[in-house]
């Protein structure tokens, strides 16, 4: 196993600008979206420069992540496209494997943006636009962060299907980048829900 990771390695060229350039994308979207969420649930950046308008906002920021998403994915192919190609994973079951997880990659992406909406998926609790009620459905039932591991599934699948060790480092940075996005995110979200559950029982008390 170490042997074949050595391997693996060796045809990883970290020093190549875009390589660098897909590292810092990957790692600049979750750091810009918590920053500007959290601006916004205390200071109201951005529905201030909507004139007041938090829904508009909500949609102007889901925007912006969007676009920053195709970009970093965009830098992504570029990158593992100017990197070797490893015989090892352009075999029969690393391409069936790299299929496999693009399906279900974006599979559990696609149905949870269903599932929540713009504005649930795109940080809408920080903008005071809170969900009814947990989402408890498919692909929540399956796995937590669908949005985060989907993309990380796609990520993997895409560096197979290109037969790129390139891909699998940077895929294996994305997974690093979503586990520290998410020690911050789930518990400033849990506690959103939590002051309004808490709000809400005050008023009943009254």
């Amino acid at each position: 196993m170490a042997a074949t990771l050595q391997d693996l390695a060796r045809y990883v060229d970290p020093t190549k600008p875009s390589f660098l350039l897909s590292a810092a994308s990957i790692a600049f979207n979750p750091t810009f979206w918590n920053i500007v969420a959290r601006q916004e649930y205390n200071n109201k950046l951005l529905t201030n420069l909507f004139g007041g308008r938090s829904r508009t906002a909500c949609y102007g920021l889901a925007a912006t992540i969007f676009s920053l998403g195709l970009f970093r994915d965009f830098l992504y192919k570029t990158a593992i496209s100017e990197q070797p190609t490893h015989p090892l994973l352009t075999s029969v079951y690393s391409q069936a494997a790299a299929y496999t997880l693009i399906a279900l990659g974006n599979t559990f992406v696609i149905s949870s943006t269903w599932r929540l909406g713009i504005t649930g998926t795109f940080l809408g609790d920080y903008f005071g636009i809170l969900m009814d009620e947990m989402v408890t459905g498919f692909p929540f039932n399956v796995v937590g962060a669908p949005m985060y591991w989907g993309s990380t599934m796609s990520f993997l699948g895409t560096a197979l299907l290109f037969a790129k060790p390139a891909g699998l480092a940077l895929t294996f940075w994305v997974f690093l980048v979503y586990v520290v996005a998410l020690r911050f995110e789930d518990p400033f979200t849990s506690e959103i829900y939590a002051k309004r559950e808490r709000e809400r029982s005050g008023k009943k008390q009254k």
